[in-house]
This record gives structure tokens, sequence and C-alpha cells, in this order.
């Protein structure tokens, strides 16, 4: 077989971006050898041995010769099976087994196996955005579950190694899904109103929220309600959103058909696991939560070396993990939602139930939090248990179609108010002054409840951002004292069992 090269576009995957890598692929005279250089991990390594048997497998020749395959740029370390099409598509080009302008136009990614079947691998979203800066196509397996429409960007499919030989290839479309309907609604929620009030609250401005209350209270039903009044996604949220879950191999579809992600981790997460890392860095639950909600229940269970590390996503937005090879930025824009019981046993001013805990054992437990990251959650809220006559009357409260009803309006009239001044929204307090409007007697009462309550600075511009958003609720152009008031009893006035006041 004589000896010859090519060279293909491939890409590999750097936390949730797809990074392109140029395959090239030399066949040499010399000793019989088959390399792969440009640090590879040990999934691309092993590609060699899957290459070797799809190719012979599918009726096609391996050369005997010396094969040195180069991914570049070789600083660049790369990680994961999807090397193994491009590679031994590479090999079949050099050697002038199937010409070389069908890899042309593609970029080229997808696993082999023994018997020459190809399948896509995760990350395909992130993929075909890294095709469309390159103004290229995608050529991938033929089991994509996670492809998106992409301005400009087509998928192609093939099955088997063997069906290049045609050059026929499969265009792959995006599955049209509708959106879930959601079977929990708020007016299964019997006797909890005022809970309510700040779901729609937090809902309408993207607010934090806590819930303190004993077991059997509701919180975590609370907490499964909200996605149904959330607003549907926008387009350029849902490629974001579905972007992280598509590298982790997660379904994708729901969340391209407009529905807003909700993750709901364990309390006995890692911190690689709850906000990313490992090796290869791969995004954590508050990455998957982005445009979305993160649900932590039994918040003082988790440890709080781990909850420390939500403070900086909070406020910025994102995640920033520093490694030897470089900074990793994935995306964590969410709303935190969390429920955590008043102490230990759970019973702590609980009107049917006595407390065990000693003081210490409540104080212990409720440090576990911290106040850095309390201070970051804009709502902090009591849920009692509701008496028996509750459940068996018939009476329901609001559905999540009234309180849909309500963010929807709520978040129209921010909008128009960005609209009429766009230097609305920008950081720093005096910006949300500006927005607030508020008159003489109004920022009198909102100074004096920061020198009571010793607000910080923070404190300050979140109470600010909480009663601008009960304001939008009945669309009003300036924060009056009841939206100043409402505001601080959602996020400081506490019953006693709750224990932060």
């Amino acid at each position: 077989m004589g000896v010859g090269s090519s060279s293909l576009m491939g890409a590999t995957l750097r936390g949730v971006t797809a990074i392109p890598v140029s395959v090239e692929v030399a066949v040499s005279s010399g000793l019989p050898g088959f390399s792969v250089v440009g640090m590879p991990d040990a999934a691309i390594q092993e590609a060699r041995e899957r290459v070797r048997a799809a190719i012979k497998m599918c009726g096609f020749e391996m050369p005997r010769e010396k094969i040195v395959v180069n991914l570049a740029p070789g600083s660049l370390r790369k990680t994961g099976s999807g090397f193994d099409l491009p590679i031994a598509l590479g090999i079949l080009l050099a050697t002038g087994q199937l010409p070389k302008r069908l890899a042309e136009d593609y970029l080229v990614v997808g696993e082999l196996s023994l018997d020459g079947r190809v399948s896509s691998i995760p990350g395909l979203l992130s993929f075909q955005l890294c095709a469309k800066e390159l103004g290229l196509d995608v050529l991938t397996g033929s089991n994509g579950r996670d492809l998106a429409h992409v301005h400009g960007v087509r998928c192609y499919s093939v099955e088997r190694l063997s069906s290049l030989r045609s050059g026929a290839l499969c265009e792959e479309q995006p599955h049209s899904i509708g959106a879930k309907k959601f079977s929990v609604d708020f007016s299964q929620v019997r006797g909890q109103e005022l809970a309510k009030r700040a779901f729609q609250v937090a809902a309408a401005g993207d607010h934090g929220l806590l819930m303190v209350g004993p077991p059997g209270a509701g919180k975590t039903l609370l907490a499964r309600c909200l996605a149904g009044i959330l607003p549907p996604l926008e387009e350029e949220q849902r490629i974001e959103s579905a972007q992280v879950h598509s590298v982790v191999g997660l379904e994708t579809s729901l969340i391209l058909a407009g529905e807003r992600p909700f993750r709901s981790p364990h309390h006995s997460a890692t911190t690689a696991g709850l906000i990313g890392g490992g090796s290869p860095v791969r995004p954590g639950e508050v990455s998957l939560a982005h445009n979305g909600v993160l649900f932590l229940d039994e918040l003082a269970e988790f440890k709080p070396s781990v909850l420390q590390q939500l403070r900086q996503p909070l406020e910025s937005g994102c995640v920033c993990l520093t490694r030897a090879d470089g900074t990793y930025v994935m995306p964590a824009r969410f709303s935190l939602i969390a429920a955590m019981n008043p102490c230990p046993c759970g019973y702590f001013g609980d009107r049917e139930h006595s407390c065990r805990c000693t003081e210490r054992q409540v104080l212990t437990y409720r440090n576990r939090i911290g106040g850095p990251l309390l201070d970051r959650i804009d709502i902090r809220i009591d849920v009692m248990r509701a008496g028996p006559e509750t459940y068996f009357g018939a009476k329901t409260g609001k559905s999540s179609a009234e309180l849909l009803e309500g963010v929807l309006r709520a978040r129209e009239f921010s909008s128009w108010r960005h609209s009429r001044n766009p230097e609305n929204g920008a950081p720093g307090i005096e910006a949300l002054l500006d927005e607030c409007h508020f008159d003489t007697e109004t920022q009198s009462r909102m100074l004096n409840a920061a020198r009571t309550l010793r607000m910080s600075g923070r404190s300050v511009a979140r109470t600010l951002r909480l009663a601008r958003t009960i304001a939008d609720m009945v669309e009003s152009a300036s924060v009056a004292d009841e939206h100043v008031s409402e505001a601080l009893s959602l996020r400081f006035e506490f019953g006693d069992t709750s224990g932060f006041a």
C-alpha cells in the first residue's frame, strides 16, 4: 500500500466547550507501527486497537507501513473516544482508499466499535457550536440524541465505517418534542399560601429562597411545583442549558423544547459533583441548573466545605476552576431553592411535637450553613405544618396557572422598565436606588431598617432587588413603603422555628 498523508478536523471537549483539533495522519515507509501524538489521553491511545479492528472488519486494508497521527495543537490535552472516527477516516484518506474531498467540509467526531459501527458521543451540541464557528457541518454516528437546531450547521451521520465507500451520508434531523406537562401543581399544596407568595416572588425575579420547617410541612412539594410557574426558556438560553446537559450525556429534548432545568442533588454530593471538576473537568450540578433551578434539600446536611463553594457561582453566574492546564469557565446562573429542618430532630418550635435537641445542638446545626452563604439567599421563610383540617377541606389554594400569570406580568413590566432606561440593571447600589424611585419616606424606612438589622452592602442590594421585584408584580414604576415592608419580611422576619432572626 502506498504512502501518503491527510488532514481533517476533529474536536475535543474542554469543560462544556468543544475546541477544534486538527487530525493529521501520515503513512510513511519505515518500521511498522501505529502511534498517536499530541497529548492524547488513555481513551485516545486505546483508539488504535478499535480503529485497526474496525478498518479490517469493514473490508478496508490496514496499512503495514508506519502510521503517525498528530493531534494539533500539541499543547492542548485531548480527551475522549470521539477521535476514533477521524483517525480511521484519516488513515483511509491518506492511503487513497477513500477520496480526500470526503472530509473537507466536516468536523468529524465519533466512536468506533470493533465491527465498524459508528456511535455519536456526549457533547454533540458543543461540537455543533464549534462547527458553526469553523463554517463546517458535523459528521458523527447515527444515534445522536442531543441534536439541536443550530443555524448554519447540518449534522450528518454514518452507521458503519463501510458506509463511507458510497459517500452517501444521512442528514440527521432534531426530534420535535413538546414541553412537559407538569403533574405537580401549586393547587395540590394545602395551607401554605404565604409560602406560595414567596415562591411567586422568587420566580418573578430569579431570587434564591430558603425554607425552614419541620418534616412533613411540604417543603419538597413546594420546590417541585416551582417549575410550573417559570416561563419557558428563550432560544439562546435553551442552547446554553442544553449544551451543558449534552456534555455529560443527559437528555436535552425537554430543555430544547423550552423547559427550565431542575436539579436536586443528594446532600452527600462532593465539591466536584456540585460545583464541577474531576479529570477531565466536567460540569457539576450548578452548571446543569444553568437558567433553571437548583434545589438543595436538607441543606444543613451538606458538607459545610461544599456549601461554601456556592458563594462564587451565586455572585458571578459562572464557575471558574483553575487547573494546571489552565482555567475552565462554565455557566452557572441559577435560582437556588433550599430546604432544611430547624434542628437535628426537626421539631424545634413545632406546635405538635416537642424538640429533643439541646441549645448547643441547634446552634451547631444551623451554623453549618454559614453567614456568608445565607446572606446570598434573597428570601428566607418559615414553612409550618398545616393542621389536619386543611387536608380534608374542599377548598384549594392558588394554582400554578394563577401564580404564573403574576410571574409573567412582573417579568414583562421589568423588561418594559429596562427598555425605557437601558442603564437599569447595572451593578451597584446606586443603580438599584435609581430603579426603585424611592420617595423620602420610603427611603428613610429602608435606611432605618438597614441600620437596625445591621445589613451589609450585599444584603442592602439584595433587599432592594427583592423590593423592586415585588413592585414589578403590581406594575408600579416606583417602590412604595408596602413593597419594602414585604421585602424585609421575606428576607429578615422569621418565626421562632427558623432561628435566623
